[in-house]
């Protein structure tokens, strides 16, 4: 039996007459971070989207925290599915809130609804995850009064609240300003020195360097390399890879740091 917390096998996935996905297969480990880079349409966020069933692959596996997920094309059944959604917590580009909600009602309406909790220690840990992710100050904010990354901060607190055993990022700084970028990927690394399990599909290649225990390359529904990370930042050997990094390769300050 696999020890691997997510493990999907021979993935395949299509979008009408276009196949995103091709036999894509990827083991993780339990506090393994891992970091998917890749053109734009290379499968990378849908991909993520199948390993918390958003999406459904029409074949191969996908087994979460020992859970069979999908099998040949076929689902949980719902309620279990929804089960097994609470041990994945999900950040997208885009931040979801809830506008009518209070910041700190906006992080602990899930622990209050889904997992049952009382309102009191539901808003007790939502105050503790504002503190985690620095924005105790705003519980009793409004959405939007918040910045950029102020959004994504919260959005990142409130996929804790329901306590995961796998958090999965899909370009969770691609809708921010630069100068909003540093706020959340340090929320981020302060996840991964935790050692939370992630799977991360971002751009940000300082950002990957120092957190990533393995990068992953994806091209047109395919994983073309893998590796460790340090080992794929020096000795690229599929050309897609070495135009990702490009703009890395040859900046020695880069990997001074």
């Amino acid at each position: 039996m696999s020890t691997a917390i997510v493990e999907a096998v021979a993935l395949e996935k299509r979008f009408g007459d276009h196949q995103v996905l091709h036999g894509v297969s990827l083991a993780v480990q339990r506090g393994e971070v891992v970091v998917i880079i890749g053109p734009s349409g290379s499968g990378k966020s849908t991909f993520l989207r199948c390993c918390n069933g958003l999406e459904v692959a029409e074949k191969g596996s996908l087994r979460l925290c020992g859970q069979m997920l999908m099998q040949q094309g076929e689902l949980l059944e719902e309620n279990a599915l929804n089960l097994l959604r609470r041990q994945v917590g999900m950040v997208f580009q885009s931040f979801n809130l809830f506008p009518h909600l209070r910041i700190l009602d906006n992080v602990a309406i899930g622990p209050h609804k889904i997992l049952k909790q009382s309102r009191h220690y539901a808003e007790t840990r939502a105050r503790e995850l504002l503190e985690k992710v620095g924005l105790l100050h705003k519980a009793d904010s409004m959405p939007n009064s918040l910045s950029g990354g102020q959004k994504q901060r919260i959005a990142i607190a409130r996929a804790l609240a329901l306590q995961p055993e796998v958090m999965l990022f899909d370009e969770p700084t691609s809708a921010l300003d630069p100068e909003l970028t540093g706020e959340v990927l340090q929320v981020m690394k302060q996840l991964a020195q935790e050692g939370m399990t992630m799977i991360i599909v971002t751009h940000e290649m300082s950002f990957a360097r120092e957190v990533a225990d393995r990068l992953i390359v994806m091209e047109e529904g395919r994983i073309v390399e893998q590796g460790a990370t340090a080992d794929i930042f020096r000795h690229p050997s599929h050309p897609r890879t070495r135009a990702l990094l490009q703009p890395v390769l040859n900046n020695e300050a880069f990997y001074e740091q």
